[in-house]
């Protein structure tokens, strides 16, 4: 049986859009599962996920549906036991041994290491994610650090972006503010 623990609802701040996101705990682990609805290149998307996590925040599984303008999309991930990750079926080499998925078009990933890691304040580390890109939906590795401020802020870098800013997250771990991208609507739990 799922205990629901918290949502979310963000507003995008670098093109028209919303995310939903209700966060889940079960007795073998947790989940996220959300609707991310936007403009990408002035079409229309709406993509439905799902991630789902073992006791310790280490990523199981995701998936992704919706569209693209005309285009629909249906992908399936999975990170197996020897660590080695799976999209929709193919072996994919270059995140092999990583433990985070991060889907590229919604904030509600970075969740996942920020609990899984569980830092005090002050320390720091590095996060290397199985990256979703968006749109393109290739996995690729993204790698990423987190240090933690206080109890609400994080230091967060992304090199592959060019990406370094801080994080206001609260207390479910959830992104609030993330700045250029994303901020927090609404909030409940």
């Amino acid at each position: 049986m799922s205990v629901m623990t918290a949502s979310i609802l963000w507003r995008r701040l670098d093109v028209e859009g919303h995310d939903a996101c209700l966060l889940s705990q079960a007795d073998d682990g947790h989940s996220l599962k959300g609707q991310a609805i936007f403009v990408q290149d002035g079409k229309p998307c709406c993509l439905a996920y799902e991630v789902i996590c073992d006791a310790g925040w280490r990523t199981r599984s995701a998936r992704v549906d919706g569209f693209l303008g005309m285009r629909e999309l249906h992908y399936a991930i999975e990170r197996r036991a020897d660590g080695e990750w799976m999209l929709n079926g193919e072996a994919q080499r270059d995140v092999a041994g990583l433990v985070d998925v991060d889907l590229g078009f919604t904030p509600a990933s970075n969740l996942l290491a920020i609990r899984r890691f569980d830092l005090g304040i002050g320390e720091t580390t590095p996060a290397p994610a199985a990256y979703l890109s968006f749109p393109t939906l290739e996995m690729v590795l993204l790698e990423q650090s987190y240090r933690r401020l206080d109890g609400t802020r994080y230091a967060y870098t992304a090199p592959m972006f060019g990406y370094d800013e801080i994080l206001g997250v609260s207390p479910h771990g959830f992104v609030v503010d993330y700045p250029g991208l994303w901020t927090n609507v609404a909030a409940s739990g």
